[in-house]
């Protein structure tokens, strides 16, 4: 089946399908006579799995490696187990930072509603305030 196709039937872009060629994910498809790209029916199971995995959160290094785990023995099922269960403690750890940044941002809301003494935003204040927890000068992501 033609890239076009493909794509929709695995409801993502023909970019995308270029890009995962371009990764090692999906491997590039014999060429009609025309120069098409003609993708075999199983590349649109793959996609669905490449695309799921996306949506639990996987990288797309982490699929990469679910995708040669798929293809090995029981072992595999350890193997893959270990990597959910590291991508659910990363899923933890930004849920926390996650739920800190709503709290602060609770906050910071909640001055917004204290009379302005000056038209300053105590909003605005707060956020230019180094907290406890940042070093002047360091670069925070």
């Amino acid at each position: 089946m033609r890239s076009s196709e493909l794509a929709q039937r695995a409801s993502v872009n023909t970019e995308t399908l270029r890009y995962y060629e371009r990764r090692g994910l999906l491997q590039p498809p014999p060429r009609t006579p025309g120069g098409y790209r003609d993708y075999p029916p199983a590349a649109v199971e793959l996609l669905r799995f490449i695309k799921r995995a996306q949506e639990l959160g996987f990288t797309l290094d982490e699929v990469e490696e679910l995708l040669h785990l798929n293809a090995g023995g029981p072992d595999s099922c350890d193997a893959a187990r270990e990597l959910a269960q590291s991508r659910r403690a990363d899923l933890e750890t930004r849920i926390v930072d996650l739920q800190r940044m709503h709290d602060s941002l609770t906050d910071l809301i909640a001055t917004c509603e204290l009379p302005a003494a000056d038209r300053a935003c105590a909003l605005l204040d707060a956020i230019a305030k180094p907290t406890p927890h940042q070093r002047p000068g360091a670069d925070h992501d």
